[in-house]
């Protein structure tokens, strides 16, 4: 799992630092204020997520197990629903898309929560 939350992680801060530079420079003037925020939002939910999978790819070399691999899993799926959603929510208008956004935030709640539970399980 190192190998695979790592290249993850690469591809997670790779893409968000590319978004955040896209929608400062690029969509500044094509997006409203309150869109470019949603957008901002995204790409903060990326990047605070890629350090936490980044984090469990660590942990998962040192500390091998089901919880572990749920957390980083976890965090995968959170980035690419809250932040995706909140990407196309932004580039399309299509508000229906923001039903997505809460499951990614559980998502990210539950990779949180593992990785709580698997650090109250250590001896």
């Amino acid at each position: 799992m190192l190998r695979g939350f790592l290249m993850l992680a690469a591809f997670f801060g790779f893409t968000g630092v590319a978004l955040g530079a896209f929608a400062a420079h690029g969509l500044k003037s094509r997006l409203t204020a309150e869109y470019l925020a949603i957008f901002h939002t995204g790409v903060t939910y990326q990047l605070v997520h890629t350090l936490a999978l980044l984090g469990v790819a660590l942990l998962a070399s040192q500390m091998p197990g089901r919880l572990i691999t749920w957390a980083g899993a976890s965090f995968a799926i959170g980035i690419l629903l809250f932040s995706g959603s909140l990407y196309l929510l932004t580039m399309t208008g299509i508000s229906k898309l923001g039903i997505i956004t809460p499951f990614g935030g559980l998502a990210f709640l539950v990779g949180w929560f593992c990785l709580g539970l698997a650090a109250w399980r250590l001896s």
